[in-house]
């Protein structure tokens, strides 16, 4: 029932939603982008900020009949922490923790952002997988894809919503993790 209020009050741009959505939420935001954050901890709060944001922004998008309100946060929080992985990949940053510095291996953070992927497409065929890699990750064009795949674009376009919504359906599964 609190979500409903919330969600509305949000939609309205009314920042009472905001407020309860912090007091209800923002433990789990918090630790969803921490998980997958990793040792990127500097931006921690900044990405939690982030997030906040874009659900503000992207309200409209939350659709109920197809995700709770609760994994659909989750879901944000966990792809704003990805975005952030890949946004610092380039940059070696340090940290002081029990005053001693590590540093953060450039290479360990492309290594998790791959498994991140891998875990996320694990749900799908392997012809699906490679359509999602080369459509998404490598911005290739649905025509392009199509003619070497000998497939028609309609398929190509079907295989690709029918894998979001796989993906989307895993992540309900795992509670948005």
């Amino acid at each position: 029932m609190q979500d409903k209020l919330m969600i509305k009050y949000i939609k309205k741009k009314n920042q009472k939603g905001m407020e309860i959505l912090i007091d209800q939420y923002n433990g789990l935001i918090t630790s969803v982008i921490r998980h997958h954050l990793g040792k990127l901890i500097n931006y921690e709060e900044e990405c939690v900020s982030d997030t906040l944001l874009a659900i503000w922004n992207n309200i409209d998008g939350f659709e109920k009949d197809k995700n709770s309100f609760k994994n659909w946060i989750c879901a944000i929080a966990k792809y704003k922490a990805i975005d952030y992985k890949r946004k610092y990949l380039n940059k070696i940053e340090t940290s002081t923790l029990d005053e001693q510095i590590y540093y953060i291996d450039e290479n360990l953070l492309k290594i998790e952002i791959q498994e991140e992927l891998n875990e996320t497409l694990n749900f799908l065929p392997k012809e699906d997988k490679e359509i999602f890699r080369r459509y998404y990750l490598e911005d290739e064009s649905i025509v392009d894809i199509a003619n070497n795949k000998k497939l028609a674009i309609s398929s190509v376009y079907s295989k690709l919503s029918r894998g979001k919504a796989k993906i989307r359906k895993s992540l309900l599964k795992d509670g948005g993790k």
